[in-house]
């Protein structure tokens, strides 16, 4: 049997200072989504809606919470948190159709229930990967104390959640920077169909949060009162006094995990103890032994509510289905991006190595942005272990320049955080190898917010990547084409200094997340005169670093060193086109260059199969099929993890390979 059903205590209401009409308030936002919910479930059995998670019997949490907090304070929900949509009154009939997937929902059909968010009402939905709001809230969190805003975040996750890595990372971050958010614990007994006693062995997951230093609560999440008085106090103490606090709220699903899955795999005595507490029914019977409702009183709120519920319901049931248009879904995919215009500077230039060219990007780029916001390991005082931001802390202090716990993907989803409040912010990897530990706020919250609900994501990811240094398997992949594979992000890999600088100004402008990848092995091995002044460079616009005619070699990345090289020892007369961005790709540059020589070589650090190559060489063969005298190919690092030892490098490396293959192509 669970925990949950040993000794329960009897529930008990207190006014605390509450009036009557506070009282009655709580009430009627608390029966109107389980109005709304009977209402769904008749639909469910009519075959008129196709899915449905059921939170009957856990609204006093919902309601609770929302109505304690500010309205424009930021909630991060998950399934059942119907009553935060209804109590910050967000128009049902648009609810329900984005329920059912209709345009005038509020993701344009593309997102399921109640995975979308409307800043507007404050409120942020949910990604089925659970915990990765959690973070989320703590950038909101972090952004109310930089600027000083007094007001605080919070967000649910389910006791299930809690297993998550993301729930750790978010509640370490969140204390070691003091952060204004309130991180409630829905504790309903079941992970879909795994009890309590299987996923955590500590007496209370509040726990958990002492474990972290922080404040720690359990209350009872069935009790609309008890839940309210608590966030609003905690509320009110954390918009003077910011700190974290975990809220763990006792309650019990009494549907399934979502109806098709049922309920048999629960005792039956559980139901039998947890209606004796269903929030709705011992609310409204207190009220009624106070003299505040009466069953007429009842009967008319309820009569309202379920004519208000049907009539949104029938009118979103009758909004037209979506009409499928391609160009809407394809522009839909990025932010708006103010058009960059590549000019040259008339300032002085300095001699600049690469990493000089990044350092001086990106400390321009935070004078031209007072709301960007460095975040990274080791990049305050230490400077980052490439020694990057040595100086930066000095000059920006230490709000803006924050060193982080090793918790990547929390870092990642808080910058996402902070781009809901109107910040920019940069997240250093520290070897673009560490991006694994994040990758799922990248892949599936970073790139996808934009397209499903119009969300900001105001992030540049700088990823220092490669091999050539005898680092090994762990510190020296070109990874990518990882990101390239996964719309909404934008990928950048500069070859030079001045293209590093520019393309980095350029990226910490655009409003969409950007992956923006520098070669290790480049940071002090090549320099060039670099303008002293601030330029950007349009991301989306390769450049033409050599012209010939015998062959075209596309590349990026260390790909154009090898290049230059092996052309200008070999005697080859080739066009030499630096793609500088992957996503977007410069695919007139492309055409131009294998119309102008009809030999085409891909060349990249990235291993072989499924590489950026292998896209480039389908696209060239579909539209230019006709102007080619020789099949594509394709020079690419060896199909194996990249090894320590230098022969093996060398070795796994394609720079000598990609001669042998020059040669071949030119004489087929």
């Amino acid at each position: 049997m669970s925990t949950l059903a040993k000794d329960l205590p009897a529930m008990t209401f207190q006014r605390k200072g509450m009036n009557d009409d506070e009282l009655l308030r709580l009430y009627r936002l608390l029966i109107l989504p389980r109005l709304i919910e009977e209402k769904m479930l008749i639909l469910l059995r009519q075959g008129r809606i196709s899915k449905w998670f059921s939170g009957i019997g856990q609204e006093a949490i919902a309601v609770g919470t929302t109505a304690a907090l500010l309205p424009d304070e930021l909630m991060f929900t998950m399934h059942r948190n119907l009553g935060v949509f209804t109590t910050r009154e967000m128009p049902l009939d648009k609810l329900v159709a984005q329920w059912q997937g209709k345009k005038t929902g509020f993701s344009k059909g593309r997102e399921r229930s109640f995975h979308f968010g409307a800043l507007e009402y404050g409120i942020v939905g949910m990604i089925s990967h659970l915990g990765p709001q959690l973070s989320l809230a703590a950038g909101v969190a972090l952004a109310h104390k930089l600027r000083r805003e007094n007001r605080v975040s919070l967000a649910f996750t389910g006791e299930g959640g809690t297993s998550q890595g993301e729930f750790h990372e978010a509640l370490n971050v969140a204390s070691v920077w003091e952060l204004p958010v309130i991180f409630v614990i829905e504790n309903n007994g079941y992970g879909l169909s795994t009890p309590t006693n299987e996923q955590y062995r500590c007496n209370t997951l509040a726990d958990r949060g002492i474990g972290y230093g922080m404040e720690a609560y359990t209350i009872d999440g069935n009790n609309i009162l008890e839940v309210y008085q608590t966030i609003h106090a905690l509320a009110e103490s954390m918009r003077t006094n910011p700190r974290p606090v975990l809220l763990e709220c006792m309650t019990f699903r009494m549907r399934g995990h979502e109806e098709a899955s049922g309920t048999k795999y629960v005792p039956q005595e559980l139901f039998t103890l947890w209606e004796t507490k269903d929030p709705v029914q011992t609310y409204e019977q207190w009220l009624v032994n106070e003299g505040l409702l009466d069953e007429e009183a009842i009967s008319a709120l309820k009569g309202s509510f379920k004519q208000f519920i049907n009539d949104a319901v029938e009118r979103a049931f009758n909004e037209p289905e979506p009409v499928p248009d391609i160009e809407e879904e394809l522009e839909d995919v990025y932010a708006p991006t103010p058009v960059v215009r590549e000019t040259t500077p008339s300032s002085d230039r300095k001699e600049m190595r690469y990493i000089d060219a990044i350092s001086d990007g990106l400390r321009q780029g935070m004078e031209a942005h007072d709301n960007l916001i460095l975040m990274g390991q080791d990049i305050a005082e230490y400077g980052g272990v490439f020694k990057i931001t040595d100086g930066f802390v000095h000059q920006f202090g230490k709000d803006r320049v924050r060193n982080t716990p090793l918790c990547e993907s929390a870092i990642i989803g808080i910058s996402l955080g902070l781009s809901f409040k109107g910040f920019k912010s940069m997240v250093e990897m520290q070897f673009a190898d560490f991006v694994t530990c994040g990758f799922n706020q990248i892949v599936n919250n970073l790139a996808k917010g934009h397209y499903r609900w119009g969300a900001n994501a105001d992030v540049v990811i700088r990823m220092p990547a490669g091999a050539g240094v005898g680092a090994g398997p762990f510190h020296s992949q070109s990874n990518e084409a990882w990101f390239a594979h996964t719309p909404g992000l934008k990928v950048v890999f500069p070859a030079t200094p001045t293209d590093a600088k520019g393309l980095l100004l350029a990226a910490l402008d655009d409003p969409n997340p950007v992956m923006f990848f520098e070669h290790k092995a480049l940071y002090r091995a090549v320099s060039e005169e670099v303008p002293v002044e601030p330029y950007r460079i349009p991301i989306g616009k390769a450049n033409l670093v050599r012209e010939g005619n015998e062959v075209s070699i596309i590349t990026y990345g260390m790909g154009v060193h090898w290049a230059r090289k092996a052309v200008e020892e070999m005697g080859i007369d080739a066009d030499i086109l630096d793609l500088r961005s992957l996503v977007p790709l410069d695919y007139e540059a492309i055409e131009t260059t294998v119309r102008k020589t009809s030999r085409v070589i891909l060349l990249h650090e990235d291993t072989l199969f499924l590489g950026i190559g292998g896209e480039i060489s389908a696209w060239i063969n579909e539209h230019l099929f006709e102007h080619l005298d020789a099949p594509v190919m394709r020079s690419a690092s060896l199909d194996t993890p990249v090894p320590f030892a230098i022969p093996l490098e060398q070795q796994f490396l394609p720079s000598q390979r990609f001669r042998q293959q020059l040669n071949n192509l030119l004489a087929y």
